[in-house]
């Protein structure tokens, strides 16, 4: 029986410095609240990252619930945060408009997670900000350029994600994005490709500002459109600025999508200027003979163009080799 016990104690001992020598090898800090990696809060760990490194800084994240604000700063560039799993690696706080009070521009205070860094990197983790149905409440709040993110979870209500930079580019795979009112929004171009889209009010999905200058705004490719019970009455989106740019490709709609599909946010102006389109939209909310008139359905032809290459320039490359 004790040698039992010593092959035991032997085999654990093995396998916890193996695991920890493997973290060692794959990521430059490791983060876990129990204190058996390098930090024990994620903020910890970026601040101790090297300013502009000519190599990518490897945080990985163990299974959590990081009730911190996270700021990857502009001077941490090729950051990526690995969460050890999507569903239990969290990052939540509880900001919103009224409770940051900063005046009008307070939204963009809320944030749970803030990416300033170009070259971000993200995947197997949920952000969310949890201050409830209380107002605007930002879970991701990007100004980066070149940031992607993978197999991530987006929890909040009004302004999930604030996508921001005039020609930043963002690129969402396999993630799941959930809200209530404009709750994606912002002027980047950014492309949502293979993700679940689930609205929880009656309301507005998208509200991007692309600037004039910008040929591409908001992109969603092959992503699902869900809802939560007893929600009837959802828009594909509606401009924040008369300029906006959204474009669903290829997308499966629940029948909450109103079959006019878009709104001119009270201003028929803004019909004139916008740009918003569909291609091979399928389920019950695409209807494309009832989308307003101002509104585009592609052409095959027009639908090619909206290539990784064509949005992303030379970017694409390295979305590719990840």
């Amino acid at each position: 029986m004790k040698f039992q016990n010593t092959v035991g104690t032997f085999l654990f001992l093995f396998l916890f410095v193996g695991l920890a020598t493997s973290y060692a090898q794959e990521y430059d800090y490791v983060v876990a609240q129990d204190g058996s990696g390098d930090f024990e809060t994620i903020q910890a760990a970026i601040d101790a990252s090297k300013s502009f490194p000519y190599g990518r800084v490897v945080i990985f994240i163990k299974d959590g619930v990081y009730h911190e604000k996270v700021k990857v700063h502009s001077w941490n560039s090729k950051i990526s945060l690995i969460g050890e799993s999507k569903e239990n690696t969290i990052i939540t706080y509880d900001d919103y408009f009224d409770k940051i009070a900063r005046g009008r521009n307070s939204t963009f205070f809320t944030y749970t997670l803030l990416v300033d860094g170009n070259d971000f990197y993200a995947k197997n983790l949920t952000i969310k900000n949890s201050a409830g149905k209380v107002g605007k409440d930002v879970a991701l709040h990007v100004e980066a350029d070149r940031v992607m993110i993978e197999n991530c979870r987006f929890i909040g209500n009004q302004d999930t994600i604030y996508l921001a930079g005039e020609g930043a580019r963002h690129y969402f795979k396999d993630c799941y994005v959930e809200g209530t009112t404009d709750f994606i929004f912002g002027q980047a171009t950014a492309v949502f490709d293979h993700c679940v889209i689930h609205s929880k009010e009656n309301s507005f999905i998208t509200s991007a500002s692309t600037p004039s200058s910008i040929n591409y705004g908001f992109i969603y490719k092959n992503c699902k459109l869900t809802a939560a019970p007893g929600i009837k009455e959802v828009f594909l989106g509606r401009p924040w600025r008369k300029y906006a740019k959204t474009v669903f490709l290829n997308s499966w709609m629940g029948d909450h999508i109103v079959p006019e599909g878009w709104d001119n946010w009270g201003n028929p102006e803004n019909e004139e200027t916008v740009f918003y389109a569909e291609f091979n939209s399928e389920g019950p909310g695409a209807a494309p003979e009832k989308r307003v008139p101002w509104s585009h359905q592609l052409t095959k032809n027009e639908a090619s163009r909206y290539s990784l290459q064509n949005i992303f320039g030379e970017w694409s490359t390295q979305i590719k080799e990840r």
